[in-house]
């Protein structure tokens, strides 16, 4: 299989880079933030996420923050809204897409939202329903596709078949996480080609962690098997909750070097996005877990 000609790239890192940080950040640095990845050539941004603060105190600004922002043409700023509430929310801040998010492991739905996964799909069925109404597209995402934190290994069957479930919904594009980062390149390959007998090709994206240091292995493996959108996070920002201290979302920097030398487009200035990585490590004094930001910021 030959590799896409064109990848576009999903930065996550202003909503699950930021998510899990501990001291509350400032609305003024999350809009500078996703301002500097816009200017830097992202042209899809995952800005906020409408939960309740109880659960996720770090994104209690989510309408200040959907609302301040300084849109581009050509930039799709979108929120997670998992349930009808959150929806409602972001649509009031003029929000033009938004994603839902079930599992493939069936302890982990029970575990993170306390529902098995068949009644986390039927969950969603209502706010599917309502986005279309608003005319709001919708995107999917399945964590744990390439291993459990309670179950370990997962079926690619069982992942292929939650896929199928949000797509058939009316999900236009369903994202495949590696939520603990354990996959490997064959792992990874299986994976997507169990999920591409029952979603096209083109409606899959790859969201891997790098926990284990694979995901850009992973993602190589994938890119030739033709995923073409990558999710991604600056500076790797977002550690994995379910591993102490352990690296979470594959630094976006990382990602566009690997492009940029594969001689696949993928619009992004990768000096501007590396000093982007590198303004907002040192903002919330953070590591800068990019490999490529911390080689170019020596330079």
């Amino acid at each position: 299989m030959a590799f896409p000609q064109t990848v576009r790239l999903v930065e996550v890192g202003p909503r699950d880079g930021l998510q899990n940080e501990p001291e509350p950040i400032n609305t003024a640095t999350k809009l500078e933030l996703i301002e500097r990845l816009g200017a830097a050539g992202l042209t899809y941004i995952e800005a906020a996420s409408f939960v309740s603060p109880k659960w996720v105190p770090q994104m209690a600004d989510h309408r200040e923050v959907m609302q301040g922002i300084r849109r581009r043409k050509g930039v799709t700023y979108s929120a997670l809204t998992p349930n009808l509430k959150g929806l409602e929310a972001a649509l009031e801040c003029g929000v033009e897409e938004v994603a839902v998010f079930g599992a493939a492991s069936e302890a982990f739905s029970q575990k993170n939202i306390n529902c098995s996964v068949a009644e986390s799909l039927e969950r969603f069925a209502p706010v599917l329903e309502r986005a279309r109404e608003a005319n709001v597209r919708v995107r999917g995402y399945v964590s744990c596709v390439l291993g459990c934190p309670y179950e370990g290994e997962i079926a690619p069957a069982k992942v292929a078949e939650v896929s199928k479930a949000l797509y058939d919904m009316g999900c236009y594009e369903v994202s495949l996480g590696d939520t603990i980062g354990t996959g490997t390149p064959l792992k990874a390959k299986r994976m997507i080609e169990a999920v591409a007998r029952e979603v096209p090709m083109d409606r899959l994206a790859a969201h891997f962690h790098d926990t284990y240091g694979q995901a850009l292995a992973n993602l190589y493996a994938v890119l030739e098997e033709g995923v073409a959108v990558i999710d991604s996070s600056v500076a790797g920002l977002g550690g994995c909750p379910y591993a102490k201290g352990a690296s979470g979302n594959v630094a976006s920097e990382d990602v566009v070097y690997l492009l940029d030398g594969l001689g696949i487009q993928s619009g992004i200035d990768l000096d501007a996005l590396a000093a982007t990585g590198t303004w907002i490590t040192q903002a919330i004094g953070r590591p800068n877990r990019s490999k490529v930001g911390v080689a170019l910021s020596a330079q």
